[in-house]
């Protein structure tokens, strides 16, 4: 049921958070030439954004046992997704939109189905 769900979406978020978190926020080359840079997110911003997502991902997996944590790290996540799409619609780059676009429907999924 939708306990299922919210945790498959969740694990699924935490690993994505967790990969493309730590590329953005240890400040490699390949991470913010292909993402962030491209759309002229400065290098600080697109670190802290980096370290956001890692934290949320880490926040995910907290959750399972802590609900409250849960709620504070997909919200985080969330408010970084609609960032992130803010930066990509501001660069006139509707196509790069679409991933966090896709990613905060799939957050407010696990938003929903807290158990």
């Amino acid at each position: 049921g939708e306990s299922m769900l919210h945790t498959v979406i969740t694990i699924l978020l935490a690993l994505l958070f967790l990969f493309s978190g730590l590329g953005k926020a240890s400040g490699s080359a390949k991470a913010l030439d292909r993402g962030t840079r491209a759309i002229g997110v400065p290098d600080g911003l697109a670190r802290f954004t980096g370290a956001m997502e890692a934290l949320g991902a880490l926040g995910l997996v907290v959750g399972f046992k802590f609900s409250g944590i849960a709620w504070a790290a997909l919200i985080g996540l969330w408010i970084t997704m609609a960032g992130g799409m803010f930066f990509h619609f501001k660069a006139k780059d509707t196509k790069g939109a679409m991933a966090p676009f896709a990613l905060l429907i799939l957050i407010t999924v696990a938003i929903v189905t807290i158990p």
